[in-house]
């Protein structure tokens, strides 16, 4: 956790109408069983080669089964790896992030303070490794699919508490300061640096 705890283990609130920092709360991917398969290929790629190197009938060369393990590998391990390293999820005190792409990056970002229902799935091998899919649906948005993610249970319960957190939050600040308290004064302007 990032944030600063107070009394009872409660994170500490900033003054109304002090700006609040965003602060990362966690980064992650989905969950890594789906490379499963790629690491058999793999496997399997390197023991055949091994095996048929320097023994393949006359007609064939030692060149083509190389090229042909090159094209099985780069398509049935490499990419997939690719695929799954590309995504990653990024939930701050502020929003939930998700990036795509490894060379071609798409971002799409929920902000906390406006609220959404969630929605989680879990099929019977995502049990078992303790994942599961959050769907993220403010009824506005095209809703937000963390697919397959690693303890879905403990990213439930971080993103309920930051909804909370952050509407409490806006709420409070919307509230008229009592007389005699100056207004905090704004939060200095220039270049911020963007999440990854």
């Amino acid at each position: 956790m990032t944030q600063p705890f107070g009394l009872g283990g409660r994170p500490l609130t900033p003054a109304p109408g002090a700006p609040t920092p965003e602060l990362l709360v966690a980064k992650f991917r989905g969950h890594a069983r789906r490379l499963f398969w790629s690491a058999l290929v793999l496997i399997a790629v390197a023991g055949a080669c091994g095996y048929l190197y320097g023994n393949l009938p006359a007609p064939l060369h030692d060149w083509m089964l190389l090229a042909a393990a090159g094209v099985i590998v780069l398509l049935l391990v490499v990419l997939p790896f690719l695929v799954w390293w590309g995504r990653v999820y990024t939930i701050t005190t502020r929003r939930v992030l998700e990036r795509r792409g490894v060379f071609a990056v798409r971002r799409r970002e929920l902000a906390h303070v406006r609220g959404y229902t969630l929605k989680v799935k879990r099929g019977l091998l995502q049990r078992m490794w303790r994942a599961g899919t959050i769907t993220l649906t403010n009824g506005i948005d095209e809703p937000l699919r963390l697919a397959n993610i690693p303890s879905v249970e403990l990213v439930h319960e971080v993103l309920v508490d930051q909804v909370e957190v952050n509407q409490i939050l806006a709420h409070r600040d919307a509230q008229p300061l009592p007389p005699g308290v100056p207004p905090m004064p704004p939060p200095p302007t220039g270049p911020t640096a963007p999440l990854a």
